[in-house]
């Protein structure tokens, strides 16, 4: 018997929401009692910018929802082809979890080195602030989960699991979004993704720029040579930031600058070019 999609379908970013909310009260809290008792100044919060983020939110809970549904039905339909079945146990899981992390990791690192993937992305990095609201700008064109999730049905892991591991993934990654909590004892901070390492990631410094892509790990961007352990100060935000703060300009900046550049372009390979290759920092 088929289940209904609502049964097959769980993510579980979407029943986080209140622990989100939870987490955004008591980081503002530290912050003050931070202040209070004369800590490191840190950026904190600003209304405009976290309005902006949570309409960001809101707008990826449909849009990038939808494709993620899409992307599913696909990892379904490859499921039913699958070369073996790894089953709901410890394997299953396993290979769950490891094999969305490896792919996000190359998902995630794509996403700032091809700037038709970087368009999409570019609406995470665009707050010059860094707390939990933050995480909350989510791409709203997520195209690129078509490598997360298909391939590993195919080999046999159930979609319903990779979707739980996903959101899992995600709901871990929305608490590294903060100057609250300094750097952790060095065996977690050499194995795991830490709000350390995601800060380096969230810079606009040179010496940071696109490192520490990892979701809930750090060891591949340790073992692929894209890792950096934050030293200096983080300055946050974009090479060239922008200052709107409508979620719809937010998420479709980069687009529209693609386009023209597109319709300047005097070739074919002249059009390619832009949509593939970053252009160089300022």
């Amino acid at each position: 018997m088929v289940l209904p999609l609502a049964e097959r379908y769980v993510d579980p970013t979407v029943y986080a929401i209140p622990l989100y909310v939870m987490g955004m009260v008591g980081e503002v809290w530290a912050l003050r009692a931070r202040t209070r008792l004369g800590g490191r100044a840190v950026m904190g919060y600003e209304l405009k910018d976290t309005f902006a983020s949570l309409g960001m939110g809101v707008g990826s809970l449909f849009f990038a929802g939808a494709i993620q549904l899409g992307v599913f039905l696909l990892a379904e339909r490859l499921w039913a082809h699958r070369l073996v079945d790894l089953g709901t146990g410890a394997l299953g899981w396993t290979v769950a979890l490891l094999g969305w992390e490896f792919s996000f990791y190359w998902h995630h690192r794509w996403s700032h080195e091809v700037r038709i993937l970087w368009a999409s992305h570019v609406n995470h990095h665009s707050s010059l602030h860094y707390n939990l609201s933050t995480a909350l700008r989510q791409e709203w064109t997520p195209f690129t989960n078509l490598v997360l999730l298909p391939p590993w049905a195919l080999l046999g892991v159930r979609p319903t699991m990779l979707v739980f591991a996903g959101g899992l993934n995600l709901i871990y990654q929305f608490f590294l979004h903060t100057e609250v909590v300094g750097k952790l004892p060095w065996p977690l901070e050499y194995v795991l993704n830490t709000p350390s390492h995601h800060r380096v990631h969230h810079a606009s410094n040179g010496r940071y720029l696109d490192k520490n892509y990892g979701g809930v790990l750090i060891v591949f961007d340790r073992l692929f040579g894209t890792f950096a352990e934050e030293e200096e100060p983080c300055v946050y935000g974009l090479t060239t930031n922008i200052t709107s703060k409508n979620p719809l300009v937010i998420a479709s900046h980069e687009y529209v600058a693609i386009f023209r550049q597109v319709l300047r372009a005097r070739s074919l390979g002249g059009a390619l070019r832009v949509l593939t290759r970053m252009p160089p920092d300022p």
